[in-house]
């Protein structure tokens, strides 16, 4: 006899639209922690896009490969009947659970729109508590400043807002706030996913995973461009490599053959993201061997102090991995200085380096420690539900 579940929260998300290593562990921990409260938890997608197939590198009509990437990742989890995808193409539904999910709207006691990329419909208005819950704060923020009646009503379908923008509301945020009220969350890490037991040399890699340059999602506000694309920070800190002897590896997708010659011309070493996050187990298996993390924020953090953390981040942490990352305000919410290191400045990334390589192993704990604390996927999404009034 299965034990009694204490509700049904189904959890709404972009895997199929966006099938790359780094979405697949956003969404897995969150099903998991889910399921570790002691949850019935499903995934549906149900974006309105077409699906993304990154064999091709193209936009696609054709959902297999999406379906079959989330059928994948499903299975892994032990979820393997409790996933549905709707095509954005003609709405046919594919996946285990699409026979019954009229029943599981019916059921559902909690809806939680991870990086609020669905649009609410009618079936979804059966959910009691809806949950927006925003990764990437800033812009839909200012969207709702500027009046725009898309963003307003996207948000105005759902009972509760979350965002990962945790210094969103206090005197040194500059983010508007509007109508809705956001309350404070984080990414929740599955901690057994990512316990290492891989050495690292002391020489070894301080690395990170993402995209050069992205267009599409600059913002003007009262005057100023807020930038999306993370290349405007890392231009910032391009000398980087020669001012220390750290070696750094980028892990990049949308790149020219221009800015590759140009980092690498700076003593950046880089890989290649795309090949990278096919598949889950590679990216896992890249920031295990991994000394540590180094990364920039998006421009529109950093300046307005969101206090946006990365959920790869987080997973550098969770494995041990000190994490060495551009200011946005989330050092008012998270200890720094111990596995954990906030930098605005050239001097500020050269003292976290020193710092690290002078008690290594104290730093690897430590940041090991601070996952725990801060990231533990059943601490992190009992406190979400306990928020909206659920468990």
């Amino acid at each position: 006899m299965s034990p009694k579940h204490k509700g049904v929260v189904v959890v709404l998300g972009m895997m199929g639209r966006t099938p790359f290593a780094g979405i697949a562990w956003q969404v897995l921990h969150y099903l998991e922690g889910f399921h570790r409260l002691g949850y019935e938890v499903y995934y549906v997608e149900d974006t309105g896009d077409w699906a993304y197939d990154p064999v091709q590198c193209a936009v696609t009509e054709d959902c297999s490969y999406a379906v079959e990437y989330i059928g994948r990742q499903m299975a892994w989890c032990a979820m393997p009947d409790r996933w549905a995808y709707r095509s954005g193409v003609d709405g046919t539904l594919y996946g285990p659970l699409s026979p019954r999910l009229s029943n599981i709207w019916e059921r559902a006691d909690v809806l939680v729109n991870l990086t609020g990329t669905t649009v609410l419909c009618d079936e979804h208005m059966r959910v009691p508590v809806r949950i927006y819950l925003e990764t990437d704060p800033v812009l839909p923020e200012i969207e709702v400043a500027q009046g725009r009646s898309f963003t307003i009503d996207l948000l105005a379908a759902h009972t509760h807002h979350f965002t990962f923008g945790e210094n969103v509301g206090r005197a040194d945020c500059k983010v508007p706030l509007g109508q809705f009220r956001y309350r404070p969350t984080r990414q929740p890490v599955v901690l057994s996913w990512w316990h290492s037991a891989s050495s690292v040399a002391q020489d070894g890699r301080f690395t990170t995973i993402g995209n050069w340059q992205q267009s599409g999602k600059d913002i003007e506000w009262n005057g100023d461009t807020y930038y999306w694309s993370k290349h405007h920070e890392f231009m910032r800190f391009l000398d980087l490599p020669s001012r220390t002897p750290q070696c750094l590896e980028l892990a990049l997708s949308q790149i020219d053959a221009d800015a590759r010659s140009l980092l690498v011309g700076n003593g950046w070493v880089l890989t290649d993201a795309t090949n990278l996050s096919l598949e889950t187990m590679p990216y896992h298996r890249y920031i295990c061997e991994s000394r540590g993390e180094f990364t920039v924020a998006k421009d529109q953090n950093v300046r307005l102090r969101s206090g946006w953390f990365s959920d790869r981040s987080a997973c550098y942490l969770a494995a041990g991995k000190p994490v060495v990352t551009q200011s946005t305000g989330f050092e008012q919410v998270l200890p720094t200085g111990e596995g954990l290191f906030a930098f605005q400045s050239m001097e500020d990334i050269l003292s976290a380096f020193d710092t690290i390589a002078g008690e290594y192993q104290s730093h690897s704990q430590a940041a090991r420690e601070l996952a725990h604390e801060y990231f533990g996927a059943e601490k992190v999404l009992a406190g979400l539900l306990g928020e909206v009034g659920v468990g």
